[in-house]
């Protein structure tokens, strides 16, 4: 071998910047495939055709209690202050009612009150009267199970498929698989909404040891989308894009040295923030919605909201944004201050109701809900028993909660999965999470068992080893 023989790398390294020009004008050109040109937003291929094109995803962060919004037990109300049976709980470890609480065995009937809703009978509570009037157009699932039952790593599992931080979230690996329709804004965009943000943070929406492309992009609500988007004062567009050409030629050169996938995604972040100074403001402005499209969601302008969230998810998903995750918080009804079933259980309700109602009607009405996934659910859901605090509330159960889905392919006006009378396990189909994110993957034309990424030797998956579409949850 001829060391002093000159590799591709040297080659390139060796080159004059003009070579460099000539790559990076192909790089962030979205005409050529991707391929040729390893722009990372670019759409890609799934890997058979897909029921969904766009994701959107409202996460109720702190696990919404189904006894009190869709799982009507009436057994359970019947037997309401009696013991659950020792065969239900033996052997099982719940967040805290092995330990600081007593009369942890004591069942909680329904605080709600039901009804049964639409062609599909489906029972819903009295808190959430505008979903409930889209009984025909959902899929819920109500023996959903996770594996944790504390709220940081539990979502980190819905999220991510484990409570191990560092691994991608299921938004980056969808746009890792199927890029993005939008050019000017990112694939996968964070919304929030509520008195705080998630627990666990940032690493709910991370890309793990994906490229860093493929992370969520949180947007504020209101305001600057993003903070120091916009040029500084005496920076014209000209002048902005002329020294992002020189940074560009400069990062350019060192991915031809290096071969450091990082630095395609700074060629691509920066070309993104470029073209989101002016598509972003865009998006924004709601102004030009009609007043029944605002009065639609209960949109009150200027104030950021999770019905103003739900309206800009629309909008991304209209601009090609492949998926928008919405999270609004505090559903944690343990029973103490600012966490009860009664006064604080009723506000968390009314805030997302209407507009998660809204937002599948609106959806409809511009014929976008049959190829866009509504998912809506949070990390786990709480107990058959009461965890008595300064009033009665829930802890947190991982066993059986329920979730709903709807458009993208997913049949209308169906119930999966039942639970037992007290709503503790499921009876028949458990719907484990690696088994909703295959479904999810399915319908984006995406085969959980393919869809891989090589790191430290194993190749990874969002379903880990596990998971099995829910077929009939599907058209």
């Amino acid at each position: 071998m001829n060391l002093q023989q000159s590799t591709r790398r040297h080659f390139f390294s060796r080159c004059s910047i003009g070579l460099g020009s000539i790559a990076l004008s192909t790089l962030i050109n979205k005409d050529n495939a991707k391929a040729e040109a390893p722009n990372p937003f670019l759409p890609n291929k799934p890997h058979f055709l897909p029921k969904a094109k766009n994701v959107i995803y409202m996460f109720m962060g702190g696990g919404p209690s189904q006894f009190e919004l869709f799982d009507w037990k009436p057994e359970l109300a019947k037997r309401h202050g009696e013991n659950i049976p020792d065969e239900f709980v033996k052997g099982k470890r719940f967040a805290f009612m092995n330990s600081s609480f007593k009369q942890n065995n004591k069942l909680l009937g329904p605080i709600k009150k039901f009804n049964q809703h639409g062609q599909s009978g489906m029972w819903f509570s009295h808190n959430i009267p505008n979903i409930a009037k889209i009984a025909d157009e959902i899929t819920m699932f109500r023996t959903c199970k996770t594996n944790l039952f504390n709220h940081a790593p539990a979502k980190l599992f819905m999220n991510t498929g484990t409570g191990i931080f560092g691994r991608p979230s299921m938004g980056s690996w969808i746009t890792y698989g199927i890029g993005s329709e939008s050019q000017s804004l990112p694939g996968f965009v964070v919304l929030h909404s509520g008195p705080r943000g998630p627990r666990g943070g940032a690493a709910n929406w991370a890309s793990g040891f994906l490229p860093t492309t493929y992370q969520g992009v949180p947007l504020r609500g209101s305001g600057d989308p993003i903070l120091n988007l916009a040029n500084p004062v005496g920076v014209n567009r000209k002048r902005q894009r002329d020294s992002i050409d020189v940074i560009n030629k400069l990062n350019l050169k060192r991915l031809l040295a290096t071969g450091d996938p990082e630095i395609n995604t700074r060629i691509a972040s920066y070309e993104m923030a470029y073209r989101m100074q002016s598509s972003a403001p865009e998006l924004m402005d709601i102004s030009r919605e009609s007043k029944a499209t605002l009065d639609l969601y209960g949109v009150k302008p200027g104030k950021p909201s999770f019905a103003n969230n739900c309206l800009l998810a629309r909008r991304l998903v209209q601009r090609g944004t492949r998926f928008v995750q919405l999270y609004h918080t505090n559903w944690d009804s343990h029973g103490g201050p600012g966490e009860t079933l009664t006064k604080d259980f009723d506000k968390v309700t009314h805030d997302v109701d209407q507009a998660s109602a809204a937002l599948i009607k609106d959806l409809k009405a511009h014929g976008m809900l049959e190829d866009t996934l509504v998912i809506w659910g949070g990390e786990f859901g709480r107990t058959p028993m009461s965890e008595a605090r300064q009033t009665k509330g829930r802890n947190h159960h991982i066993d059986a909660f329920t979730m709903w889905m709807a458009g993208g392919g997913i049949k209308p006006g169906n119930i999966v999965g039942t639970t037992d009378d007290f709503g503790f396990g499921a009876i028949d189909q458990e719907c484990h999470v690696h088994d909703l994110h295959a479904t999810v993957l399915h319908l984006l034309g995406l085969d959980h068992k393919q869809l891989t990424f090589r790191f430290q030797g194993r190749d990874f998956r969002l379903t880990d080893v596990h998971g099995n579409v829910i077929q009939n949850a599907l058209l």
